[in-house]
């Protein structure tokens, strides 16, 4: 019955104002998506219950296939909004409840630093995990069905990084512990219930849960390369990530689960517990509900997403009945291939909030540009002190050995905040990152190791050329 009601509403008649919203979203793509460089994009608007959806350019770059409503995106941490609404319907069935500690549910908790962390806190980031810990990898390591409950077992050993309810602390740890919970308590494994509890009954047809495999329905993700874009290389799903972010939607299906986030009816779950998840969690979390960032001032209720080479968002009007989603196939770079005025602007125009754009970012732009120089510059400066090696070995004295040792000092220090504070600025390890910013990461490392190497030859040269003068 759900399935064919929202069937129904999706081919309700369009009135004037959706019109003129969708005119203005149209227009914003046909400025923003060639800048962006991103190969496809799909997006949907809802309002009271009316869907319109809308699509251009391919799965993959290159491939002719066309991205249409219809195309399966990975979503990215929008599925972390699925995982809640799983864990509701457990609590409206009696056997979960909101504040009993999550050893109650999952034994591998028994007894460790994190056993009395609340289902309500795993929900809202407030249970003390870090960004770091949920992001210590994001992919699958032997690829069979206790993936997620490996995963788990690993985290339940951890000591969280704050006090449990002091902070709030996205990280994606809750949502896998979140998902092993479903799988404890419902019997069934994760993918196995999200699709035939939420899914299925949604009506969400060309949507399905990350499964380990490669998928050639889904929209390829193009991280940025270069200033450039190249697809991803590996394109299997991940199974352990999928409480997190490994549910993958068509902007269409996307569509019909906002329709339902927003018809304060009891479906899916009741109408009383979808309005517990778009309100502030609690007092350490006042821009987090359950599953869902609170934007206060507007009244609005989202999610972003971020998967390799994907990027996605979903709102909802919590007072206007709308809703929107927007999919890209494509991640932004540093400073090139900006995909923020279609993940920021499309959402403003539906549900009338305000909006700047992010403009040209230049200072990025020529940030990347001068890491882009770098190794080229060392090995330059390796080439030039072999060339004037004569000169290197004539140095002596206080500021001769100073000029020989103190390019170790700086391009030393400099290796250091490239391989480890640049990661811990994002909160995530450099083999995670490299998912991410693949480019990045290689300029970071070719940096580190051809400016160690200019320090390291210019010494080489002046001591071992001394030592042969000594011996001559």
């Amino acid at each position: 019955m759900l399935s064919l009601l929202t069937a129904l509403v999706l081919t309700s008649p369009v009135n004037a104002q959706s019109g003129e919203t969708m005119q203005a979203i149209e227009a914003l793509v046909d400025e923003a998506m060639p800048t962006s460089s991103a190969p496809g994009l799909a997006y949907a608007v809802v309002e009271r219950g009316t869907v319109q959806t809308s699509a251009r350019g391919e799965m993959l770059l290159g491939s002719g296939r066309a991205v249409t409503a219809d195309t399966p995106f990975q979503l990215g941490s929008i599925s972390k909004s699925f995982t809640a609404m799983a864990v509701m319907q457990l609590v409206e069935a009696g056997e979960v409840s909101l504040d009993a500690g999550i050893s109650t549910y999952l034994e591998e908790f028994n007894g460790q630093a994190g056993a009395a962390i609340t289902v309500r806190e795993l929900l809202s980031h407030t249970s003390g995990y870090s960004t770091l810990q949920g992001n210590q990898s994001h992919t699958d390591q032997t690829g069979g069905s206790d993936e997620l409950a490996a995963r788990v077992n690993r985290l339940a050993e951890l000591v969280p990084a704050a006090q449990r309810g002091q902070r709030w602390w996205y990280s994606n740890a809750n949502y896998l512990i979140l998902g092993r919970l479903v799988e404890v308590v419902s019997g069934a494994t994760f993918a196995d219930y999200i699709e035939s509890e939420i899914l299925e009954p949604a009506g969400m047809n060309s949507s399905f849960v990350a499964d380990g495999e490669v998928h050639e329905t889904i929209a390829t993700g193009h991280p940025p390369w270069f200033t450039g874009r190249r697809p991803v290389a590996d394109r299997r799903t991940s199974r352990v990530m999928a409480p997190a972010g490994g549910v993958i939607a068509s902007a269409a299906d996307v569509a019909r689960y906002l329709a339902i986030m927003t018809n304060g009816q009891d479906d899916l779950i009741s109408a009383e517990s979808k309005a517990l998840m778009l309100q502030p969690a609690n007092v350490a979390s006042p821009f987090y509900g359950l599953g869902w960032f609170i934007d206060v001032e507007n009244g609005d209720a989202y999610h972003t997403g971020l998967s390799p080479g994907v990027e996605t968002i979903a709102a909802l009007s919590l007072s206007e009945g709308r809703g929107v989603v927007v999919l890209v196939n494509a991640s932004s770079g540093m400073g090139f291939g900006l995909t923020a005025d279609l993940l920021s602007g499309i959402p403003a125009i539906a549900l009338d909030d305000p909006y700047v754009s992010v403009g040209s970012q230049l200072s990025a732009k020529l940030f990347f540009v001068m890491l882009m120089s770098l190794p080229v510059f060392f090995v330059a400066g390796i080439v030039g002190a072999w060339l004037l090696r004569a000169g290197l070995r004539a140095k002596s004295g206080v500021s001769g050995h100073f000029s020989l040792w103190f390019p170790l000092l700086t391009t030393g220090t400099m290796s250091w905040a490239f391989l480890s504070l640049v990661p811990n600025l994002f909160s995530v390890p450099l083999n995670t990152l490299s998912l991410y910013q693949p480019d990045m990461v290689i300029l970071l490392i070719a940096s580190s190791v051809t400016g160690l190497a200019l320090a390291v030859f210019r010494l080489g040269v002046f001591y071992l050329g001394r030592n042969e003068q000594i011996q001559a």
